[in-house]
């Protein structure tokens, strides 16, 4: 194994991740034709276990969803989430009542803080053709001088994400969405104000990455020694890193220090997911929803709920989706919303 990689993992769900990052969720679902109401026709969802069903059946999982698949309200407290968008529509909901719908390479990145109810559901616009979704949920912390901030949320969206693109001697190409962070002499577009990765000596990366067959590509590395950063190789044949042969459905931790050598080895296109910062170094306690520092903190969450429902769920359904005929668009709680074709 090349003395860049500090180890290699086989991915289960959901993936490890190391401080500051919580864990990435990573949902492929092959969902069929929708009904009148956006969800599952009632003859394929038999043999589930609705409002848990996590196992693959039939190509998709419902999640928490009986009718629409996806997750119906829930609250968070005291972390950040990051749904990187790659195919299909998730529209959003929240206590405050902020809405949204986003697709394909857009990206929502929410700041919980003291608290919110959202739900995350996956409408099937199409009734005539499968509605294929393919998304990354990527749970960051935040430090403990942030976690009661006010919650809201900033969309990314695909037209704005910063794109690099190589093309080696050979005309293979690789790409790479820079949602967060600095890669060589691109910069992302700035986060949520209170992240961790709202400042830069932190180092926060995140990048999607596709590797045409033979195409290769050069990391860069981080400036410190600090920053942690993980590969996840979740889609492809194989992989060539800095000489080490890695298969599809593999994360592979490396020194961040190094330039990195990548090469697509296999017979299909490699798709990855990059995960890098400096660790936030405090003590984490975590039930469910809610991350904190201490187990107090945790009882003083499920506290506030129970009293406030963090502000309540102003809309008709726990699993509410928006018109079929509505585009991209993002409500905010302030009452600003940006409309995309």
């Amino acid at each position: 194994m090349s003395s860049k990689i500090i180890n290699i993992q086989q991915l289960d769900f959901p993936w490890q991740t190391q401080d500051p990052f919580l864990f990435c969720a990573h949902h492929r679902d092959l969902y069929p034709a929708g009904d009148e109401q956006l969800g599952i026709p009632n003859h394929l969802k038999s043999g589930r276990n609705i409002g848990q069903d996590f196992m693959i059946k039939d190509g998709f999982r419902m999640y928490h969803g009986s009718h629409v698949p996806g997750f119906p309200y829930h609250p968070h407290r005291g972390f950040e989430t990051i749904t990187i968008n790659k195919e299909g529509v998730v529209d959003h909901s929240d206590s405050l009542g902020g809405a949204g719908r986003f697709g394909a390479g857009d990206v929502q990145w929410m700041t919980a803080g003291k608290g919110i109810l959202h739900s995350e559901m996956f409408p099937m616009l199409h009734d005539d053709k499968k509605n294929t979704l393919e998304i990354f949920q990527v749970w960051l912390n935040l430090p403990r001088v942030s976690k009661m901030v006010p919650p809201h949320f900033k969309m990314l969206w695909s037209e704005d994400v910063p794109v690099i693109t190589h093309t080696n001697d050979s005309g293979n190409t690789t790409t790479v969405d820079l949602i967060a962070g600095m890669l060589g002499s691109y910069t992302s577009l700035e986060p949520t104000p209170n992240s961790w990765a709202a400042h830069p000596e932190n180092e926060v990366l995140v990048a999607t990455m596709k590797m045409d067959t033979g195409a290769t590509y050069l990391l860069p590395k981080a400036l410190s020694s600090e920053a942690k950063r993980t590969l996840y190789f979740y889609r492809g044949s194989k992989i060539e890193i800095d000489h080490t042969t890695v298969k599809e459905n593999h994360s592979f931790e490396v020194k961040s220090t190094d330039d990195l050598d990548l090469k697509n080895t296999g017979d299909e296109p490699a798709y990855l997911l990059i995960l890098q910062g400096k660790p936030i170094n405090e003590p984490v306690a975590q039930h469910g929803p809610f991350v904190m520092n201490t187990q107090q903190e945790i009882r003083e969450a499920f506290a506030d709920y129970q009293q406030t429902q963090f502000g309540g769920w102003p809309w008709p359904e726990q699993e509410q989706v928006h018109d079929r005929n509505k585009g991209r668009f993002a409500l905010h709680s302030d009452g600003r919303e940006e409309v995309r074709s």
